[in-house]
């Protein structure tokens, strides 16, 4: 009961933090995802004995130019596709491969962009009508806090469903809790929500996307979320570590919090661009 209460807390505050920084305002989100950020990245270097201090500097650098001063589309463009390859190279490890190959290149790429750039289109996101409409002072908050239900929803469900409906395995080996009814489960209920998240969008005035273009991103951010949970468990099973870290009591590190949609956030980002061009 104790640990219960410790989780719920803990659990609490990092939601609390999450929303009330978006609502505030744009530097405060930025701050505070830098640092979410820079603390995931403390948690990785170990687990994959990268010892390369350079490397932590990048991501308040990156997060400056990119994110809170902006940088040019194309340079964006070429980010993501690198970003995105990384990230199915990881998928293909995870399926095809028993161990991770952790050669020194690839911790590098790891740290640099399965981390570092997944987590800079994280925090891109709210600004990304902006950019691709070219309109100034666009912040939109909604999208993030929106991306962030989808997560916690297909979390929550794939959970429940797994732990009442449960019988076959997702992936044993990796994540031996999670199920195959626990991953539909959720994925249908982050669909249900990004459909939900329209309708209450619409509510108070908010129509930038239709209620398919948020079950499209529902399904996209819930199905790769799902995905980096699972690189994630793998990492740390291959550096026999059970968390991250342990900032966050009762749920260990901040990466063990926000690997699944750290690792989401390029595809639901170059989903929100394709549904803009489209449009």
């Amino acid at each position: 009961m104790r640990e219960l209460i410790t989780r719920s807390i803990s659990g609490i505050v990092y939601v609390s933090l999450v929303v009330l920084s978006a609502l505030f305002s744009r530097d405060v989100f930025i701050i505070l995802f830098c640092a979410f950020a820079f603390i995931c990245l403390l948690e990785l270097m170990p687990m994959i004995r990268l010892r390369q201090w350079f490397i932590y500097p990048i991501l308040p650098i990156a997060y400056y130019f990119l994110v809170w001063k902006s940088v040019s589309m194309e340079f964006i463009y070429l980010l993501l596709i690198a970003t995105l390859l990384v990230n199915i190279y990881l998928i293909r490890d995870l399926v095809l491969v028993d161990r991770i190959a952790l050669f020194n290149t690839k911790k590098h790429i790891i740290a640099l962009l399965y981390l570092i750039g997944s987590s800079l289109f994280l925090a891109l996101i709210p600004d990304v009508v902006a950019k691709t409409n070219f309109v100034q002072d666009s912040f939109q908050e909604e999208l993030i806090i929106g991306i962030f239900v989808i997560i916690w929803t297909n979390d929550s469900f794939a959970y429940l469903f797994g732990k009442n409906f449960g019988k076959h395995k997702l992936m044993k080996r990796i994540s031996p809790k999670k199920t195959i009814e626990g991953f539909i489960g959720g994925l249908v209920m982050a669909i249900a929500a990004g459909a939900g998240l329209f309708f209450y969008l619409e509510s108070i005035g908010i129509i930038n996307y239709s209620v398919w273009d948020w079950m499209i991103i529902a399904f996209v951010v819930a199905f790769f979320g799902t995905i980096g949970d699972l690189i994630q468990s793998k990492i740390k099973r291959q550096a026999e570590v059970k968390d991250s870290g342990s900032i966050m009591p009762g749920h260990g590190g901040i990466f063990d919090r926000m690997d699944s949609i750290i690792f989401a956030a390029p595809f639901a980002y170059a989903t929100f661009l394709i549904i803009n061009y489209v449009s």
